[in-house]
């Protein structure tokens, strides 16, 4: 897309969305608030059935007039599913069983993942495992069976979001309250243009219309109804773009989410001292750089040569992007980032790095939500093949590069990419910035 045209590639997204079969119904949320009776009961009751909750009588109903017994379980009621192709699910329901794997690719990863635990022993006897709550951030859906993970955390890591309180919505608003006025980025909450659909695709703003931010995120001084104290977003939303197809595999091909300016420094909102604006390493304190001021300047050029451990051979950087280690792209402008959605473009001086070059914003099968197996082995393949814990090959045995999975869940976990597209014996994608590192004795 990025040959097209801005007014060309606005029209190809259009007529895609108006010519879409219905999983791809981008008009419940459509930018903005949704239809009431999607989310809510009007009298406690569902369908002429009295809504019950445990332990409450009969009728009583859920906190809100909500559908679901809270925030995200409500969410989920949509956007869980056994169906991978329909891009709006988050969560594959039911939970796959041991062995089996999660079935959505959204880029922001499958919150199911936070039910899979894994256990395995290393080539040393050594037992190790990944529970499921390490695996991204822990929402509290009781409908679904997701709870807190606030034996290890009761704030948010980095900052002081209370984990108990954890939701769909302490991210996106569900209202959908923000807007993006210009394409300069200016964004306000309820006041100025209406609403007259979704930022996530590259629609502009128009003179008399507003779009809705990105995934109905939130900005400055958000906070959920139901969340007590004083607590409030200090950064608004980052300004991207999505394709429109983008739950799907890609051993083929990258899907491409173009990522503007903000991210990292939206993330901030609960997690703002492990946010790092400085390229100076001496001064990180341990933390990556992250942010407006993490430039690529010293190691775009080996993250467009990079094609897989030990070949930095890549000439042409319009094929040197991964979204297996996605950068912030050095736009400020919705009309410059539309124009390059899908694109293969690769890095530049000005791009960044940003709290999703190496995590997911949902969940993943590593811990941390990780976008690959970072810590908990050397290899990501071994003997041209994934490990798994059905591997032939005697190394592919290792738990710490298995990490409990078989072969075709580490593939699954990769998105679906062929173990050919890497390396015999691949190590850690933090190589793709970093990899001339190892030659420097």
């Amino acid at each position: 897309m990025k040959t097209l045209s801005l007014k060309v590639a606005i029209l190809v997204s259009a007529s895609l969305i108006c010519t879409l079969p219905a999983r791809f119904a981008f008009a419940f949320h459509n930018g903005g608030v949704a239809d009431c009776d999607g989310c809510h009961t009007m009298h406690n009751s569902s369908g002429n059935v009295p809504m019950t909750k445990s332990g409450r009588p009969t009728g009583t109903g859920f906190a809100y007039l909500l559908k679901g017994s809270d925030q995200s379980s409500t969410c989920l009621i949509c956007h869980a599913g056994s169906t991978p192709a329909d891009s709006f699910r988050v969560a594959t329901n039911p939970v796959p069983t041991p062995g089996a794997y999660p079935l959505q690719l959204t880029p922001g990863g499958d919150f199911s993942y936070m039910q899979k635990n894994y256990n395995w022993v290393t080539s040393t006897g050594t037992p190790q495992s990944s529970p499921g709550a390490n695996h991204g951030h822990n929402i509290n859906a009781t409908d679904f069976l997701y709870f807190s993970n606030s034996a290890r955390w009761t704030t948010s890591p980095g900052g002081f979001y209370p984990t108990a309180s954890l939701g769909c919505t302490s991210c996106h608003d569900p209202h959908g309250k923000y807007r993006l006025l210009d394409a300069g980025g200016t964004m306000v909450a309820a006041t100025g243009k209406p609403i007259s659909g979704t930022g996530s695709y590259g629609a502009l703003p128009t003179a008399s219309t507003a779009v809705g931010s990105y995934r109905l995120l939130a900005g400055q001084y958000y906070k959920p109804a139901s969340l007590l104290g004083n607590y409030g977003f200090v950064a608004n939303p980052p300004i991207a773009v999505a394709p429109v197809v983008y739950n799907r595999s890609e051993a083929a091909s990258d899907t491409r989410v173009a990522y503007g300016l903000g991210m990292s420094e939206w993330c901030g909102n609960c997690h703002g001292t492990l946010q790092h604006n400085t390229v100076n390493p001496s001064t990180t304190v341990g933390n990556h750089p992250a942010g407006y001021s993490a430039k690529l300047t010293n190691v775009y050029a080996t993250y467009n040569a990079y094609i897989y451990t030990g070949n930095l051979t890549n000439t042409n950087p319009a094929v040197g992007y991964s979204s297996l280690v996605p950068f912030e792209e050095s736009f400020s402008y919705l009309e410059n980032l539309a124009a390059d959605t899908g694109s293969t473009v690769g890095a530049s001086p000005t791009d960044n790095v940003q709290c999703l070059t190496c995590h997911r914003a949902h969940a993943s099968a590593w811990d941390s939500s990780t976008r690959w197996n970072m810590a908990k082995g050397a290899y990501l393949t071994v003997d041209g093949s994934y490990p798994g814990i059905d591997s032939p090959s005697l190394q592919g045995q290792q738990g710490e590069n298995a990490t409990g999975k078989t072969m075709a869940e580490y593939q699954q976990a990769m998105y679906g990419r062929l173990p050919g597209s890497f390396a015999p014996a691949q190590v850690s994608l933090c190589n793709k910035c970093h990899e001339q590192d190892q030659y420097k004795q």
